[in-house]
C-alpha cells in the first residue's frame, strides 16, 4: 500500500477543527467553519479526477492544500468574513506550479514552542494509569503495538516527533518547552528533553534543537536549580506560568516575592530571556494571573531582558477585534494595554509569540487580521514570533502554509493603521524576528542546516511523503476532562 496513513484520503491537508492543546475545553466549530469542511472535501474529490490522481494522491500535494484554502476562502467571503484571506490564486487548485509557488516557501523557520511527551518517562512509571488521559485519534497510529496499556503514547514520542515537525513540516529549528507541573509528575523532565535533542543531534541536526528551563518561582526549590538548567542542561531561556501554583494560586513577574527574584536569578545568571506563559487560564481561580498586566512593568523595569509572550496573551474563544483602549477587553488587548501604560515602544524588549493562537485564528479571518494587526503594529514587525504549540496539533506544515498565505484586507490596514503582511514580514514572523532573542547566528545555521542529515531525510522523505494530517489533541469535552484527570496537566 503506497499510504500507511490515510490511504482512502479522507483528511483534510489545512484542519479546521475544534483541537485543544490541552489548556482549554475545545470550541465547537462555528457553522461557516462547518460548510467550509464540507466544500473542501467536494472540491477535493472533483479536482482529484480532474488531474487524474485518487484523492490521497491529491491531498497530499500542493494544489489538495490550495484547494482546501481556496474553499474556506470561497465560504468566509460568502458569509460576509473578509477582513483576511488566503491570498492565492484559484488555478493553485489544479496546477501544481501555481500551488508551489503559494505555498513551498524558502523561509527559515524557527519554531519557538514545541511539546511532546516521553512515552517512557518516569511521570508514566510512577503512574501508569495517566496515559489513559492520551487516547486520541492520533495515539491510534501502527506504533501503538508494542505490549502494555500505554502502548499509544509512541505515538506522541520523540521519533513521532522528530517525523511531524522535521520531515512532515518545513520547519528548521525549534524549541522544546515544558508544561506547568509539579516536579513529582512532570511528563517531561528536562533529562527526558536533552535525550530527544540528542536524538536530533545525531542525526546531524545540529542547532535544530533546543531547550527551555521550567522554572515557576512560586514552587519551592525552582529558583535554586535554575544553576543547573544553565550549566548542565544549557537551556536558552526559561519557561514560566504566571497562571500555575503548586496551591492553585498563581503570581505576576512584578510580585517582589516571586517573580522579581526569578527576573534578578536569570540575569545573574546570564540567561536574559523570560519566556511566560499567556492567555489561556487553566480554570478561573487562574484567570487574572493569565492576563498580561506585568509585562510592562518588567519590561520597563528590566530593559536588557527578552520578554517572550507564549499565546501573545490570547484568549481562546474570544472574537478578536480592534484595541479601543480603556474600553478594550482581555488577552491581546491587556498586553497592548500594558505596553502602552508602561511606554514599552514597538520592537523594543516584548515579543508575542503566536503558538495556539494562529492555529485557533485560522477559523476566522477577521479575528486573525484584527490580532496579528494589533500585534505587529504595538510589539512591533521585528517582535511578532512563529511559534505553533506542536505536536499538539499534529504536523505543523498546515499551520505554516496557512501562513503563507494569509493577508490583511487594505480596509483594515487603512482604518486601523495594521501592516500589510508582505513575503518579507512572513520570512520575518517565521524565523528571523526571533534570531535575535535567541542568539542565534542565521548563516551559521543555515549553513549547517543545508547538510546535515535530517535536510538529507527530508528530501528523500519528499520523495513519497506520507502526513497523517492529524491533530493530538483533545476535540471533544470529553476528552479534554479525561486529559485533566492526570496530574499537573496543562499543555502548552
Amino acid at each position: 500500500m503506497r499510504y500507511r496513513h490515510d490511504p482512502e484520503g479522507t483528511r483534510l491537508p489545512i484542519r479546521i477543527d475544534s483541537t485543544s492543546n490541552g489548556e482549554f475545553s475545545p470550541i465547537p466549530l462555528s457553522v461557516r467553519n462547518l460548510a467550509g469542511n464540507r466544500l473542501a472535501q467536494e472540491n477535493a474529490t472533483r479536482n482529484a479526477r480532474r488531474l487524474g490522481l485518487s484523492r490521497r494522491d491529491f491531498l497530499v500535494s500542493s494544489c489538495g492544500a490550495a484547494s482546501t484554502l481556496l474553499a474556506f476562502n470561497e465560504v468566509n467571503a460568502a458569509m460576509g468574513r473578509t477582513g483576511g484571506r488566503f491570498e492565492l490564486p484559484s488555478e493553485a487548485a489544479l496546477d501544481p506550479a501555481a500551488a508551489a509557488t503559494a505555498l513551498e516557501g524558502r523561509e527559515f523557520i524557527f519554531d519557538v514552542q514545541g511539546h511532546f511527551v516521553n512515552p517512557n518517562g518516569k511521570w508514566i512509571r510512577d503512574d501508569p494509569g495517566r496515559g489513559a488521559g492520551f487516547r486520541f485519534e492520533k495515539t491510534s497510529c501502527s506504533l501503538a503495538e508494542r505490549p502494555g496499556p500505554n502502548s499509544h503514547l509512541d505515538c506522541i514520542g520523540p521519533e513521532e516527533f522528530v517525523k511531524d515537525v522535521f520531515l512532515d513540516s518545513d520547519t528548521d529549528m525549534m524549541v522544546l518547552s515544558f508544561v506547568p507541573s509539579t516536579r513529582e509528575a512532570e511528563p517531561l523532565t528536562i533529562e527526558e528533553a536533552a535525550a530527544t535533542r540528542e536524538i536530533v543531534a545525531n542525526l546531524e541536526g545540529n542547532h535544530r534543537l533546543m531547550l527551555h528551563g521550567r522554572v515557576n518561582p512560586n514552587q519551592d526549590g525552582d529558583l535554586e536549580a535554575m544553576d543547573e538548567l544553565k550549566e548542565r542542561w544549557n537551556v536558552c531561556g526559561w519557561k514560566t506560568y504566571t497562571q500555575w501554583g503548586p496551591d492553585g494560586k498563581g503570581f505576576f513577574l512584578s510580585d517582589e516575592d516571586t517573580g522579581i527574584p526569578f527576573i534578578e536569578k536569570a540575569r545573574a545568571l546570564g540567561v536574559r530571556i523570560i519566556c511566560v506563559h499567556k492567555g489561556l487560564p487553566f480554570g478561573p481561580r487562574s484567570y487574572e494571573h493569565s492576563q498580561c498586566h506585568d509585562i510592562g512593568v518588567v519590561a520597563k523595569r528590566y530593559p536588557d531582558v527578552d520578554f517572550l509572550i507564549y499565546h501573545s496573551g490570547f484568549v481562546a474563544g474570544k472574537p478578536e477585534g480592534p484595541y479601543e483602549g480603556e474600553g478594550s477587553g482581555d488577552g491581546i488587548d491587556t498586553l497592548v494595554k500594558s505596553l502602552i501604560d508602561n511606554e514599552v515602544p514597538p520592537n523594543s524588549n516584548v515579543y508575542a509569540e503566536l503558538g495556539s493562537t494562529w492555529r485557533f485564528l485560522m477559523r476566522d479571518p477577521d479575528s486573525a487580521a484584527h490580532a496579528l494587526g494589533k500585534l505587529l503594529k504595538y510589539c512591533g514587525e521585528d517582535n511578532v514570533l512563529w511559534g505553533t504549540d506542536s505536536i499538539w496539533y499534529g504536523s505543523p506544515q498546515d499551520q505554516i502554509q496557512a501562513f503563507r498565505t494569509f493577508t490583511i484586507s487594505e480596509e483594515l490596514q487603512e482604518r486601523y493603521g495594521y501592516p500589510a503582511i508582505t513575503p518579507e514580514l512572513r520570512a520575518k514572523i517565521f524565523g528571523l524576528n526571533a534570531t535575535r532573542p535567541y542568539r542565534i547566528d542565521l548563516e551559521e545555521v543555515r549553513l549547517r542546516a543545508s547538510a546535515d542529515d535530517i535536510a538529507r531525510r527530508r528530501e528523500n522523505y519528499r520523495n513519497a511523503p506520507d502526513p497523517s494530517f492529524l491533530t493530538f489533541g483533545p476535540r471533544t469535552r470529553r476528552e479534554f476532562l479525561n486529559l485533566k484527570r492526570w496530574e499537573g496537566s496543562g499543555a502548552g
